[in-house]
């Protein structure tokens, strides 16, 4: 597992957000349409009465396209969350600790200042830098 891994975790758990999002956004594009018709009972008394009638048109052609957009989505969001539960699974292979550091650095994208005033203990900005680069450089 390398830095640049940890940080494309970030961007792909935004990239299942928006790409549901936008699967979403493509089955909220049919049109619809609605018209009102006049008919009469079939029965006596043929009393003249208003329908209202309504659905959504789609043409093969649409559909087809619509299917390939949401194939093409559906993809890409399992490739990014492939890529989320192989960094999940290596997290709990690793010291509780460096999870803590990892999860503030890159996860919550804070300094490296703020990561050593979270991880308390008379933590160095510098300390907390090196103590995870000697741990990447190990793994």
């Amino acid at each position: 597992m390398d830095k640049k891994i940890l940080e494309d975790y970030i961007d792909a758990c935004e990239f299942i957000k928006e790409t549901e999002a936008e699967i979403k956004k493509l089955e909220k594009k049919k049109r619809f349409v609605q018209d009102k018709v006049r008919g009469s009972n079939p029965d006596w008394p043929y009393e003249e009465r208003s329908f209202s009638l309504g659905g959504s048109v789609e043409t093969a052609a649409d559909a087809f396209t619509l299917a390939r957009e949401k194939r093409i989505l559906e993809e890409q969001r399992k490739v990014a969350s492939d890529l989320k539960l192989g960094v999940e699974e290596w997290m709990k292979e690793i010291p509780f600790r460096m999870q803590r550091i990892i999860r503030y650095k890159f996860f919550n994208r804070l300094s490296w200042e703020e990561v050593a005033t979270l991880m308390g203990k008379n933590c160095t900005e510098n300390g907390v830098k090196k103590e995870f680069e000697r741990f990447m450089r190990q793994k």
